[in-house]
């Protein structure tokens, strides 16, 4: 059995950075990468991308470069259908929000529609507002906004949306953070 010196690297290296580590020391070493192990005398980079993302180098950047040509084309295609979405938000708002949201509603749909999370967040306020709009407790409500997986920042603005949308906004949102 071959003793091999562990090396550290800082966690958010890559691949590449991890084997040209190993291949700076002369002596047998080995990194730990995302849970497998890589060594000096027997990992090169084909067979370190292999091990840690069951691809070679080459298929690993292929199938990045296709899911970022997938990710720019469906990007593409939702600013291109922005307007159509607003016309569809702006219905779906008028259905559930009070008259005097509509204006607001309405103004801040190609924005909301245009941003990280081209407007996922539209849907996740009004199912909230509708509930809050029929009279619903809050501790029933709450589960609704518990249940669409938002992160800290996202859960940020469909609760700022919540304040702007809904007479009862300012109350939910001060119990859903508590």
């Amino acid at each position: 059995m071959k003793n091999y010196r562990e090396i550290e690297i800082f966690a958010g290296n890559t691949i590449e950075y991890a084997v040209k580590e190993l291949n700076k020391h002369k002596d047998l070493v080995c990194i730990k990468f995302n849970e497998k192990v890589l060594y000096s005398d027997i990992d090169d980079l084909d067979s370190a991308f292999k091990k840690i993302t069951g691809k070679t180098k080459s298929e690993f950047d292929e199938e990045r470069r296709i899911e970022n040509e997938k990710y720019k084309q469906e990007k593409k295609e939702h600013k291109e259908a922005i307007p159509k979405l607003t016309l569809e938000w702006i219905g779906k708002g008028e259905k559930i929000l009070d008259k005097k949201y509509h204006k607001l509603w309405t103004k801040i749909l190609p924005i909301r529609l245009d941003d990280m999370y081209r407007g996922m967040e539209l849907g996740n306020c009004l199912e909230i507002v509708e509930q809050l709009n029929k009279g619903t407790e809050l501790e029933k409500v709450k589960p609704l906004i518990e249940d669409q997986g938002h992160s800290g920042m996202s859960f940020g603005l469909v609760c700022s949306m919540i304040k702007e949308f809904a007479d009862r906004g300012e109350e939910f949102v001060k119990y859903a953070r508590a």
